[in-house]
C-alpha cells in the first residue's frame, strides 16, 4: 500500500504543479483556471482520501481493534512494516489537512457574509462613499460590483467602465468558486500552495479578458488596470485576491497589450489525467485495504 501514499500524497502534487506551469500560458486564461482549479481539487481529495486509508488501517492494526473485529493485527502490520512511520504519519496529516479546510471554509463564508451585509440594497453596481481606492465584486443573487468613490476619482469614465466590466466578468463567470476551490486543495494539501495562487492570476486574467471584449478595447482595460494598482497602493489590488497587486499587474497590462493567445485546448488534459490517475489511485488502495483485512481475517 505504500506506493499508494508515495504516488497521491507525494508524487502526484508536484506534477500536477509542474503540469500548471506548461499549460498556464497555452490555454486561454478561463479554460486554464478551471483546468487547474478542479484538477488540484481533485488531487487534494483524493491525498486526503489515501491518507483516510492509512489512517484506518492505523487503527486496524492495533491489537485491542483485532481482537474486537476478528482479524490479526500483525497482519495488517506487516503490510507497512518496511515504513512502519506511514500510517502514524498519516493521522496526523489528515487531521490536519480536515482543521485546514474546516477553518478556511469558515472564514470564506464569513468574509462572503460580511460583504453581503455591506451591499445590502437592489442596484447591481454600488458606489460607496470611500477615500480608499478599492473595486471588487460581491458574489450572491444577484451579484454585485462595488466601487469607492476614492478609486472612481481615479479613473476617466471611460476606465471606470473597464474596471466594472472586469469585476462583472468575475461574478458571471463565476471565479470566486475556482479560487475558493483551489485554496481548499492549498490548505488541504501545501504542496498546491503555488497552483492556488496561479488560478488566481488566471481568473483575473480571464477577467480581463472578457472586460476587454466588453468595452471593445484592450488598451482601455490595461490603463485601467495600471491606473487602479497605483491608485491602490502595492499592498491592495484589484481583483479577487493577490493575483491584482504587486508583479502580477505588469504582466496582466503586458498580456492585455498583446494580441490574445488561441492556445491548444489539449493541453488541459495534463493537469485533468494527472488528477484523474490519483482518483483510480486511491480506489486502488481502498480495495487493497479491504483486501488486507479479508486477508488478516483469515490469518487469525
Amino acid at each position: 500500500m505504500f506506493d499508494h501514499f508515495m504516488w497521491s500524497v507525494v508524487v502526484a502534487p508536484a506534477l500536477v504543479s509542474v503540469a500548471v506551469r506548461l499549460i498556464a500560458e497555452r490555454l486561454a486564461p478561463g479554460r486554464a483556471a478551471r483546468a487547474v482549479a478542479w484538477s488540484a481539487a481533485a488531487t487534494a481529495a483524493a491525498g486526503m482520501a489515501n491518507l483516510f486509508v492509512f489512517t484506518l488501517k492505523a487503527v486496524a492494526q492495533l491489537p485491542a481493534v483485532g481482537t474486537v473485529f476478528g482479524w490479526s493485527a500483525h497482519t495488517v502490520y506487516q503490510d507497512t512494516a518496511h515504513v512502519p512511520w506511514v500510517p502514524l504519519l498519516s493521522v496526523v496529516l489528515l487531521a490536519a489537512s480536515v482543521a485546514a479546510v474546516t477553518v478556511t471554509s469558515l472564514r470564506h463564508r464569513r468574509v462572503l457574509a460580511q460583504a453581503r451585509h455591506l451591499t445590502d440594497g437592489s442596484a447591481t453596481v454600488l458606489v460607496l462613499p470611500d477615500d480608499r481606492p478599492e473595486a471588487f465584486a460581491v458574489p450572491g443573487r444577484p451579484g454585485r460590483v462595488v466601487v469607492t468613490t476614492g478609486m472612481r476619482a481615479h479613473l476617466s469614465a471611460t476606465q471606470l467602465d473597464a474596471v466594472i466590466a472586469h469585476e462583472r466578468a468575475h461574478l458571471d463567470a463565476g471565479h470566486h468558486r475556482l479560487v475558493a476551490v483551489a485554496e481548499m486543495a492549498a490548505v488541504a494539501h501545501p504542496a498546491l500552495w503555488w497552483v492556488a495562487r496561479h488560478v488566481g492570476y488566471l481568473v483575473e486574467r480571464a477577467a480581463d479578458e472578457q472586460a476587454a471584449h466588453d468595452v471593445g478595447s484592450r488598451r482601455t482595460v490595461a490603463h485601467a488596470i495600471g491606473r487602479a494598482c497605483l491608485a491602490t497602493g502595492p499592498e491592495v489590488g484589484l481583483g479577487l485576491n493577490a493575483a491584482g497587486r504587486g508583479g502580477a499587474v505588469p504582466r496582466r497590462v503586458a498580456s492585455l497589450l498583446d494580441p490574445p493567445r488561441r492556445g491548444a485546448s489539449g493541453w488541459q488534459l495534463i493537469p485533468v489525467l494527472l488528477a484523474a490517475s490519483t482518483l483510480v489511485w486511491t480506489v486502488e488502495a481502498v480495495w487493497d485495504l479491504i483486501e488486507l483485512l479479508l486477508n488478516a481475517g483469515l490469518a487469525s
